[in-house]
């Protein structure tokens, strides 16, 4: 309690609410990559990318019966997807079908406010947990450890930074707007044709494929935010800066390969990032563009470094992953516009039946 206040009177008077945003979620995503690589998990990527997602949408971080909540409900989501390894090697159209009704009910959950992270979560369980128990429950088991530990390394983060730069009093919250539950359907099983691809993918080699399913579900998750006249250009963008700001971190970290190197780069380029995201400094582009531009950095990265460490060729390895990743954006572009028009073609014919 003395910290929060120590910290609320240092920061408030000086820095306008964007620039706090945008320190807070660089120095809280820079901190907990520290904390994992340090802690050596095996995906060490996975915990900052929580962070991003966990601090899109500006607000405290939840609280330590909040937090244990969360770590239960995630580890019943990803459980499920160790069931579903078996039933996809015994019946696999019975466990597709059960695949896509779960990703469409992750895309449901991401929709609900403050529910963003867990429908993210079930999306990785029913596709990555499942496609990964199929081959090794081993290889399940310690992807859903990496998962919990990392999620909470990430709301560790959030409490160790958010009392140095807080949010401003929340203001009363607004009514949704009628017809969103209408969208919201559309919406989720839009998100589920971008997903299934990449999942179908995933199956033959799950650890190989691992950062390709996690951007189709952040895709799938944009997707369900952007109109079809921005999606392809934020989509694809989005993915070719992000992919720009991985080989500029990646440079300079060759400079000096150490992990404080590691730390202090990722915080000044996620800084650059979150002033853009947050309006701290202005640009003609959305948030969610310069989020989903930050994802995708920390995915290239993460999956560069595990390439280094086992022995990799790293460039080879990141031209083929950023060629996958442009290809998933096309396609998720491609598949908007393709269910666009064949639903305003649906729509029109009801209406001249109508007649």
């Amino acid at each position: 309690m003395i910290l929060t206040r120590t910290a609320q009177r240092f920061a408030r008077p000086r820095l306008p609410l964007a620039a706090r945003r945008a320190y807070r979620l660089a120095i809280s995503t820079s901190l907990v990559l520290a904390m994992a690589y340090g802690l050596g998990l095996a995906i060490p990527f996975v915990a900052p990318l929580f962070v991003v997602i966990l601090s899109a949408k500006p607000a405290p971080p939840p609280g330590p019966k909040q937090l244990l909540l969360l770590l239960a409900v995630v580890m019943v989501s990803l459980g499920v997807g160790v069931f579903l390894g078996p039933l996809l090697q015994g019946a696999p159209l019975p466990a597709l079908a059960i695949i896509i009704a779960g990703l469409y009910l992750s895309s449901r959950l991401a929709l609900q406010p403050g529910k963003a992270a867990v429908g993210t979560l079930l999306a990785l369980g029913v596709t990555v947990i499942a496609a990964a128990s199929s081959i090794s429950p081993t290889l399940a088991s310690m992807l859903i450890s990496t998962l919990v530990v990392g999620i909470a390394l990430a709301v560790l983060g959030q409490w160790l930074v958010y009392p140095f730069f807080p949010e401003d009093p929340a203001p009363k919250m607004t009514a949704p707007e009628s017809g969103a539950v209408v969208d919201a359907h559309w919406l989720c099983w839009r998100a589920t044709a971008i997903v299934l691809p990449a999942f179908l993918l995933t199956l033959t080699n799950p650890a190989a494929y691992l950062p390709l399913t996690v951007k189709s579900i952040l895709l799938g998750r944009e997707a369900s935010q952007l109109s079809l006249r921005e999606a392809s250009r934020e989509m694809i963008g989005s993915t070719l800066l992000g992919g720009c700001c991985a080989i500029v971190v990646w440079s300079l970290l060759s400079l000096a390969v150490n992990l404080w190197f590691y730390f202090s780069w990722m915080l000044l380029m996620c800084l650059l990032l979150a002033s853009a995201m947050y309006g701290a400094w202005r640009t003609g582009l959305k948030p969610s563009f310069w989020m989903a531009t930050m994802t995708t950095m920390i995915i290239l990265l993460g999956a560069a470094v595990q390439d280094s460490a086992n022995g990799k060729d790293v460039y080879q390895a990141f031209l083929v992953r950023m060629a996958l990743f442009l290809a998933v954006a096309v396609y998720a572009g491609a598949a908007m516009a393709m269910l666009e028009y064949w639903r305003a073609r649906k729509i029109q014919h009801l209406r001249n039946s109508g007649r």
